[in-house]
């Protein structure tokens, strides 16, 4: 594993990060058990950073982790985000995310079900634009101030609310969706983070397994997948999206790698400050994702991969209308 500082924080993390989004039941059903496993080879291999949400699974995966690194919190830097609300028709909502009094409960709730004393990182899952950023930041702050929260972090922010946010109080990173058919923080966000010495956490580099090559179908892979809901996914947008991850598929093999090896070999060949957090429920795919810090990228490779992915290369908006407004604000 290679390892670099995170942020400002004077703390080496492992370039690869796990995320833990799918041992919650997102993409259809998960073993607990394997998932446990998972965090364990993880460790055992020397990832230290994962990656998580108060919202997953309704706590289930805070649960899940605490479990997993009984007795070896040390070992491992615990990024979480405080997840949204759910309006009465269940949809996810920014407003009235970013209160100061949900943001301290949020934090409560996830060191209960973790069974810690202090969150690594505590990320605001969305920009509530109800909300000043300001307020949301400063309230995290005087998390920070009692113990509860080491560092702060933002999500899916704008250039200028991450540098507005800052002012407030440092931040350690910013996690923005990042892979060769996301591209949006290329228009100043990692700027932004390199100006302002933060981490860049790339989530859903294998758009959440389309670049892998694991969906042969449009819409969603099981009863309970999210991806049903996801543009890229749809019918209409299916088979222009798969023509490219063949082709990426064709460069991966010449390369004796898997297209999700390629995926995160890409990102690994920017800036030391981008940390890309795959996510996976089985101890086959860590090992697969993990396998990618050994790939080298040569200049003509990565002109190769910006001929298959160019920049808004996707078809599709990246999420429903409802929830591209709650992004980049």
């Amino acid at each position: 594993m290679q390892y670099r500082e995170f942020g400002g924080t004077g703390i080496q993390l492992s370039r690869i990060g796990l995320g833990c989004f799918s041992m919650s039941g997102a993409y259809g059903a998960a073993d607990d058990a394997e998932s446990i496993a998972t965090i364990h080879r993880a460790m055992e291999r020397g990832v230290n950073l994962l990656d998580t949400s108060a919202r997953y699974g309704g706590g289930h995966n805070h649960q899940l982790i605490g479990e997993a690194i009984k007795g070896r919190r040390d070992q491992i830097f615990i990024h979480s985000k405080t997840g949204t609300i759910r309006n009465k028709g269940d949809r996810s909502v920014a407003e009235g995310s970013g209160t100061p009094d949900r943001l301290r409960s949020i934090c409560e709730q996830s060191l209960k079900n973790l069974g810690v004393d202090y969150l690594d990182a505590m990320c605001q899952s969305r920009v509530d634009p109800t909300v000043p950023i300001e307020e949301s930041v400063g309230a995290v702050a005087r998390l920070v101030e009692e113990g509860k929260v080491r560092f702060i972090g933002l999500s899916e922010a704008a250039p200028e609310t991450v540098r507005r946010a800052s002012a407030v109080h440092s931040l350690v990173s910013l996690q923005f969706e990042y892979s060769l058919w996301t591209r949006d923080v290329e228009q100043g966000h990692r700027q932004a983070c390199e100006e302002l010495e933060m981490a860049l956490m790339a989530y859903a580099p294998l758009g959440y397994g389309f670049l892998a090559g694991v969906v042969d179908r449009a819409g969603a892979q099981s009863e309970d997948d999210i991806r049903g809901k996801f543009p890229r996914f749809s019918e209409e947008n299916f088979e222009t999206n798969r023509e490219k991850v063949t082709q990426l598929e064709s460069f991966a093999a010449e390369k004796q790698s898997t297209a999700a090896q390629i995926c995160l070999a890409w990102l690994l060949a920017h800036n030391d400050n981008v940390f890309p957090i795959p996510g996976c429920k089985s101890r086959k795919h860590l090992d697969e994702n993990l396998d990618a810090i050994e790939i080298v990228l040569t200049e003509d490779d990565l002109a190769r991969l910006d001929r298959i992915f160019p920049k808004d290369a996707a078809s599709g908006d990246r999420y429903p209308p409802g929830g591209m407004k709650r992004v980049n604000l």
